[in-house]
């Protein structure tokens, strides 16, 4: 039997993917009566770039690689998660507890780490903030540098490797549910975005994706389900229109210095 493909994007770091992850590849295993194979690659382009080609079957991707990747070759909506009642999230700039800054504005000459070169949250909307100041992130930081997860952002701030950050709120909020004490503050929020989705590769057949599609939309109401949601921090999976991520995408089109 050919394996499920499923690409997690390096939202969490790769332990954190696995963890969370690894459950729902068993509980789909177990309802296609298929193998799953987790794959994970070290940025978001990738990802899409095995998505294009049909490398993998489906995904969980950052919602700028989903623009992208419709806009570009037909990547397609498979569901959203809703996560604490929400469907949306933020990028949220953070710094050390102990900072002076309290603005974007105030963090000129400073080391400030990116997450990935896509990412809406790690890297679209900082530079945005940057650009609304007329510079750049060259210009503008002494230092700039990728992590490649979210987490690893945090970390980043939390050992001073960098001032700040610009950070994925769901992941941010999973790090402090853990660690609840750590030294670090939140200066600036973006407006919400779309959360990030469920996306299926244009390769594959429309009857799969159909049926893992209702999967994941049913999952809710499916008591052998209910651990599963909860390791991965999920109410449900909802249907989802392209046009939610419209505001991600006119971000983009505003951000002329991300590739």
């Amino acid at each position: 039997v050919v394996p499920l493909r499923m690409a997690v994007a390096a939202i969490l770091s790769p332990e954190g993917n696995i963890e969370s992850y690894g459950a729902l590849a068993d509980y789909l295993s177990v309802k296609l009566n298929r193998p799953v194979e987790i794959v994970q690659r070290r940025t978001y382009e990738e990802i899409n770039d095995l998505l294009k080609s049909g490398g993998v079957d489906i995904g969980f991707v950052c919602t700028s690689a989903y623009v992208k990747g419709h806009d570009e070759f037909g990547l397609r909506l498979l569901a959203a998660p809703q996560m604490a009642g929400e469907t949306v999230y933020y990028s949220e700039l953070i710094v050390a507890a102990d900072s002076s800054a309290e603005s974007m504005a105030d963090l000129r000459g400073a080391t400030f780490a990116f997450t990935d070169p896509i990412s809406t949250t790690g890297r679209v909307y900082p530079t945005h903030l940057v650009e609304l100041l007329g510079e750049t992130p060259e210009t503008f930081f002494g230092r700039i540098f990728f992590t490649y997860s979210h987490e690893r952002a945090i970390e980043a701030v939390v050992e001073r490797v960098a001032d700040a950050a610009g950070v994925d709120s769901l992941v941010l909020d999973f790090v402090l549910t853990r660690q609840p004490d750590l030294p670090i503050k939140v200066i600036d929020r973006s407006p919400a975005f779309m959360i990030p989705p469920a996306v299926a590769s244009p390769h594959l057949v429309a009857r799969q994706a159909v049926e893992i599609q209702d999967l994941l939309l049913s999952m809710a109401d499916d008591p052998e389900a209910a651990d599963v949601l909860v390791t991965l921090g999920v109410d449900r999976f909802i249907e989802v229109e392209d046009a939610a991520y419209d505001s991600v995408r006119d971000l983009m089109g505003l951000t002329p210095t991300v590739p």
